[in-house]
């Protein structure tokens, strides 16, 4: 890998030489801007606006605009001569948890190659130093035209620097929230979580850029003379954006997609243009409901009653697991309680016969006075 900076990093009294090459790169798909008359490239050149004539690089240089409208020039020995103790130095402030810094901060990535034998153990010595504390150092660097802080930190066996905006470059959050109190219910957050949970964790491996996939496969195609993607695709890839969503109907659908392990990519939304004819039909549909409820227990407990009668007063209910045993288990067990209660009736109401005919017959037993 190619160096872009060399310099060293100065760690108290510790100095190790270090080379920063790229940690990144692009693969998105690049095109050349072409005449669509011709298909030929369009070029851009240029030219002083003085002169009106094309200016080669060697001859161009830095201005400085001030205040006044007056241009500085501004040299590469300008430029190197600058006091600055970054200039070639990453020099390490302190040391924080990582925690502490908001990825919102982070800029663009490094990695710090040891330049030298002699770099060797101060190298491992600053990123074992860094692996056992757990921490991440705060540093400022002159890289790119620019200071700039930098956060480093171990990534698998290499130093890495992390280019960091400075505070006042972060922009306030002021308006970018919805404003006002957005209620979300208990069972939407349960949802949620529960999606959250159903996806599981992410395999880092599996992720791949589709688009840039689809444009490459549309370039070969459109090479070997092959008609583009049906109108009927693109009206597919372009639906979803713009439209209410039933947030409850998306969390229930999403879950059982994910349960499902069919994922489709993109989430499916719902139109809410019938929401008031829903609405209007809500009472109608209850009403409904609460009849077949109904008319479900009288049958219910119709049928328990008959079973009651036949059985000697033992009732055997079997646990199937289902409705309709449930709903017969119920009913059974009111029967027989409207049995034993019915029993019960009739042995108080025998045994205040038997007490009646136990007095008369005391009493006719008793001698007669006579007068």
């Amino acid at each position: 890998m190619r160096s872009i900076w060399k310099g060293t990093i100065s760690f108290g009294l510790v100095s190790i030489p270090i080379k920063v090459v790229a940690a990144t790169e692009n693969h998105s798909v690049s095109f050349h801007q072409v005449h669509t008359a011709d298909g030929g490239r369009i070029r851009y050149r240029k030219v002083c606006e003085l002169d009106e004539e094309e200016v080669p690089r060697e001859e161009i240089g830095r201005g400085f605009e001030t205040e006044e409208g007056r241009t500085v020039l501004l040299t590469d020995d300008d430029m190197a001569a600058l006091p600055l103790p970054t200039a070639k130095t990453v020099e390490i402030l302190g040391f924080v948890p990582a925690e502490e810094i908001d990825p919102l901060q982070l800029d663009r990535s490094y990695y710090l190659a040891a330049d030298g034998k002699r770099a060797d153990k101060p190298y491992v010595l600053l990123r074992e130093a860094l692996r056992r504390s757990g921490k991440v150092a705060v540093a400022k660097l002159a890289l790119r035209a620019r200071e700039s802080l930098g956060m480093l930190r171990v990534y698998e066996d290499a130093l890495a620097l992390h280019t960091m905006l400075w505070p006042d470059e972060i922009r306030s959050v002021s308006g970018v929230a919805p404003e006002g109190d957005v209620a979300v219910r208990d069972a939407e957050l349960d949802l949620a979580d529960t999606l959250m949970e159903t996806l599981g964790e992410l395999d880092w491996s599996e992720l791949r850029d589709e688009y840039r996939e689809a444009l490459e496969e549309l370039v070969r195609a459109k090479a070997e003379g092959a008609e583009p993607p049906p109108e009927e695709l693109r009206r597919r890839t372009e639906e979803g954006g713009g439209k209410l969503v039933d947030l409850m109907s998306v969390l229930e659908r999403s879950v059982q997609e994910a349960r499902s392990g069919r994922q489709e990519g993109e989430a499916t939304v719902h139109e809410l243009s019938n929401r008031r004819t829903d609405a209007a039909q809500r009472p109608a549909k209850k009403a409904a409901a609460k009849k077949t409820a109904s008319a479900s227990k009288r049958t219910a407990a119709r049928t328990g009653s008959k079973s009651a009668e036949k059985s000697t007063g033992k009732t055997a209910v079997k646990k199937t697991g289902s409705k309709a045993g449930a709903s017969k288990k119920s009913a059974a067990k009111k029967a027989s309680a409207q049995e034993t209660t019915a029993k019960t009736s009739a042995k108080k109401t025998s045994a205040k016969k038997t007490a009646a005919k136990k007095t008369a017959a005391k009493k006719s037993a008793r001698p007669r006075k006579t007068a």
